[in-house]
């Protein structure tokens, strides 16, 4: 996973962009684009999508503090990379690819709070059924979430797309 000065200089880009993109929606709670990127990236960059992911985690940790709620940006957002991963792009046929990627990241959204659920635990010292309640509690904000990211994942496709073109444009100077 050697990366390229040009690769760095764009996935730092992405990372930077991935928290501005946070920082410019935080007025609608649970609605921002940083599945959309994930996506995104996975899609194009495969393994290396973990370099804009993890610079996303590290300046959001740098502007916002290194508190517990950070802790489980370590792998939260890594199991949306990982099931983006799981998408058999080149097998999907080119009319179905957004629904797929909208799918993905809306699930991610869904279970977003189950997922934040057993760091949570381990943090606040909640037992089986404290966690549970803490998930249930949580519920409405994961179905925003969820609703959010299936209408922003809308997007994916248009990006990646974005991305392919520049790749190509910039291959060719």
């Amino acid at each position: 996973m050697k990366l390229k000065i040009k690769e760095a200089v764009i996935f730092a880009m992405f990372g930077a962009i991935m928290y501005l993109s946070k920082i410019l929606l935080e007025f609608l709670p649970n609605v921002h684009l940083i599945g959309v990127f994930i996506v995104a990236l996975t899609v194009k960059y495969r393994w290396k999508a973990l370099y804009p992911i993890y610079i996303f985690i590290i300046i959001t940790g740098i502007l916002n503090g290194f508190s517990m709620w950070w802790i489980p940006y370590l792998y939260i957002w890594a199991i949306l990379w990982g099931a983006a991963m799981l998408i058999p792009d080149s097998k999907i046929k080119e009319k179905y690819k957004p629904i797929v990627y909208m799918t993905v990241c809306s699930l991610h959204g869904f279970l977003y709070g189950t997922l934040y659920a057993p760091a949570q635990a381990l943090m606040f010292n909640l037992d089986f059924k404290g966690m549970i309640s803490w998930i249930i509690a949580g519920l409405p904000w994961d179905a925003v979430h969820g609703v959010s990211n299936f209408c922003l994942g809308i997007l994916i496709y248009p990006l990646i797309k974005a991305i392919n073109l520049a790749s190509k444009v910039s291959e060719k100077n």
